[in-house]
């Protein structure tokens, strides 16, 4: 399928899953708006991406800013550029146990998890519903759905956009708009080290870790072909249909053990 005139915008787009994903648009052809905070990352990203032959616009912004939202969007339209796929991949966690973590930080997790989001989605739906057309991929995870002793801020951003990407999909059905969840496990990219999450025990096994391109080919998949949500890996596929049967407090000890730090005495 040819998609010259096609634009996929996404957010954390110069590194990781977001990065995968681009990949995948950029081989069908779409061109893209990469969004970001470091200018180099991106400038490497596009540099990368445009030797398969398509546009690349890279925006170096600061999500945990909120009004930054809003000044991708302006940018987007100042440029005339229509934006057929939005990808919200952006997005932190805030490592440590809740009574301890800097409220400052787990706030500014908040406005990229969920306020960023919802700014982007809420301003590019409106273009969407207006020509009866458009697909959006939100990046949720398993944590969307257990409980995230010592991630607590964090699992329940996830369960924020897991909700809020099926209850905006029911209410779009019917303007031609898809939205997808897409939900990884851990994945090996820079995550863990930008949540101070290093000394976490499900971090120390890397084999453990998903690989980022193969969670952006199921991501990619599922949102091509409009389905409302997919868990990456059989593994985490596993966990999520135990999590359907399991006690919260049994899902939140579960965690526990495997996010603790490797070095934390059991108490």
């Amino acid at each position: 399928m040819e998609n010259n005139q096609k634009y996929a915008l996404i957010t954390g787009g110069s590194a990781g899953i977001g990065f995968e994903l681009a990949k995948l648009f950029a081989a069908d052809k779409y061109n893209l708006v990469l969004v970001a905070l470091e200018e180099q990352e991106l400038a490497n990203a596009a540099a990368q991406l445009r030797q398969q032959g398509v546009e690349v616009i890279t925006m170096a912004k600061d999500l945990f800013d909120r009004q930054n939202a809003y000044a991708v969007y302006d940018e987007v339209k100042a440029k005339g550029i229509q934006i057929d796929v939005l990808v919200n991949d952006a997005g932190q966690g805030a490592y440590g146990l809740f009574k301890d973590n800097d409220i400052e930080r787990e706030l500014l997790i908040i406005d990229l998890n969920i306020a960023s989001l919802v700014i982007l989605t809420k301003l590019f739906v409106q273009d969407m519903v207006a020509r009866n057309e458009g697909k959006i991929l939100n990046l949720a995870s398993i944590a969307s759905q257990t409980p995230g002793p010592w991630q607590a801020v964090y699992h329940a951003t996830k369960a924020f956009v897991l909700s809020f990407s099926e209850g905006i999909r029911y209410e779009l059905k019917d303007h031609n708009i898809s939205v997808t969840a897409l939900q990884p496990g851990a994945t090996d990219t820079d995550f863990f080290a930008k949540a101070d999450m290093l000394d976490a025990k499900i971090v120390q096994d890397k084999s453990s870790l998903s690989d980022p391109a193969d969670v952006a080919k199921d991501g990619y998949e599922a949102l091509m072909a409009g389905t409302d949500k997919v868990v990456s890996g059989f593994k985490n596929k596993a966990m999520m249909a135990m999590s359907n049967v399991t006690p919260e407090t049994t899902l939140a000890g579960m965690m526990d053990q495997i996010q603790k730090p490797v070095d934390k005495d059991k108490e």
